[in-house]
């Protein structure tokens, strides 16, 4: 364990970590514009996103948002992100959760119509992010064929990042993706502990 070194024996294992760091740095490819995929039945995966979105807004780059489930009620991050009005297009295109909607055919309807607008996005070199959100939720339910987004991220420019969120990505995604992140549910303050959604922590 490290707490059991020495000054010196810490030092020595460092400086070894460190050359072995800047030698797989070295040795890294150019870069990629990437297919990320954020899944699981943990919180935690728009706002992730959302922290990228933030980077990207950051560094000056322009950034397309397409909300495929949420839309029903007005985001706070929309709001928050108003400074950056320039940079981001942030297209809320979805009715609710599909318990509230209720509706199988016009859900499937207005999930079409978003990804055809994400497809714009996609496609487009001058945004260098696109984060499609909850379309995992899209794509388990069957509103949309996972075929036909993988073939539209065929589209994207060679630099530019797609980001896909919600529970649920078909293995051909997970697949078909550059950087995967699975958030697991542990505790859940609504499951255990009966306290609704909250201001700031879920929207």
């Amino acid at each position: 364990m490290v707490n059991s070194l020495s000054d010196e024996q810490y030092k020595i294992k460092m400086q070894k970590r460190k050359a072995l760091q800047d030698e797989r740095i070295a040795s890294a490819k150019a870069e990629k514009g990437l297919v990320i995929v954020h899944t699981g039945n943990g919180k935690g995966k728009t706002t992730a996103a959302l922290g990228m979105v933030l980077r990207s807004l950051g560094h000056g780059y322009r950034v397309g948002i397409i909300q495929f489930i949420k839309g029903a009620w007005e985001p706070a991050e929309k709001a928050a992100f108003t400074p950056w009005q320039d940079q981001l297009t942030f297209l809320a295109l979805g009715e609710g959760f599909t318990w509230e909607t209720q509706d199988r055919q016009r859900d499937q309807a207005i999930a079409h119509a978003a990804w055809q607008k994400a497809l714009e996005y996609i496609r487009n070199p001058d945004y260098q992010l696109v984060l499609l959100d909850e379309v995992n939720v899209a794509l388990k339910l069957g509103y949309l064929d996972v075929e036909t987004v993988l073939a539209g991220l065929q589209g994207k420019p060679e630099s530019n990042h797609v980001i896909l969120t919600g529970r649920g990505a078909p293995q051909p995604l997970i697949d078909r993706a550059d950087l995967v992140t699975e958030m697991t549910l542990i505790k859940h303050p609504f499951r255990e502990q009966n306290v609704k959604a909250q201001p700031g922590i879920e929207f």
